[in-house]
C-alpha cells in the first residue's frame, strides 16, 4: 500500500513532440538578415510563407528592411544636413527562413506590416520600386517623429 502511494505522488514531466515548435516568426517582427548583401541589416517581416510555394519550395518570408539607416544629427547642424543625414536606404525581399534570426522586437500595431509590400508588388521591377519608396517613406517618418512611448 505504502509502494503504491509513492509512485501516485511521483511528477510527471511535460514534454513536447520533437520538431513541433511554436511559430515565432509572424507578419510584424524585427529579424536580423544573416547572408549575403544586407547581412546584419535588420528587416520586418511582412509575410510568412512556412509551407513555401511553388517558386520557393522552402520555408521563407517577405522582409523589408534597412540598408542604409540615418545618421546622427547634433543641433549645430544646418536643415539641409539634417534632412540629408535622415535619409533611409531600404530594401525589400524574400528571405529564407536559415537566413535570418527574429529579435524579441516586434513592430507596433498601427504600422500594418502587411500594408509595407504585396506579392504583386514584388512580382515586376516597377513594383518593387514602389514598395521602397513606401517603406523609405514610412521609416524616415517615423525617425523624424518618433512616437512617444516605448512600445511603438
Amino acid at each position: 500500500l505504502a509502494q503504491a502511494d509513492t509512485t501516485s505522488r511521483v511528477k510527471r514531466a511535460h514534454f513536447r513532440l520533437p520538431g513541433v515548435m511554436g511559430k515565432f516568426i509572424k507578419a510584424g517582427r524585427v529579424v536580423v538578415m544573416l547572408n549575403g548583401r544586407y547581412a546584419g541589416k535588420k528587416a520586418i517581416v511582412v509575410k510568412t510563407f512556412d509551407d513555401g510555394s511553388k517558386g520557393r519550395p522552402f520555408s521563407h518570408a517577405l522582409v523589408a528592411g534597412v540598408d542604409r539607416a540615418p545618421l546622427k544629427v547634433t543641433r549645430r547642424m544646418s536643415k539641409k544636413k539634417i534632412s540629408k543625414r535622415s535619409k533611409v536606404k531600404p530594401f525589400v525581399k524574400y528571405a529564407n527562413y536559415n537566413h535570418i534570426m527574429p529579435t524579441r522586437y516586434q513592430i507596433p500595431a498601427e504600422i500594418a506590416p502587411a500594408s509595407l509590400c504585396t506579392d504583386q508588388q514584388m512580382d515586376t521591377a516597377d513594383g518593387r520600386v514602389e514598395a521602397k519608396k513606401f517603406v523609405k517613406k514610412l521609416l524616415e517618418e517615423k525617425f523624424v517623429a518618433p512616437p512617444a512611448d516605448k512600445s511603438g
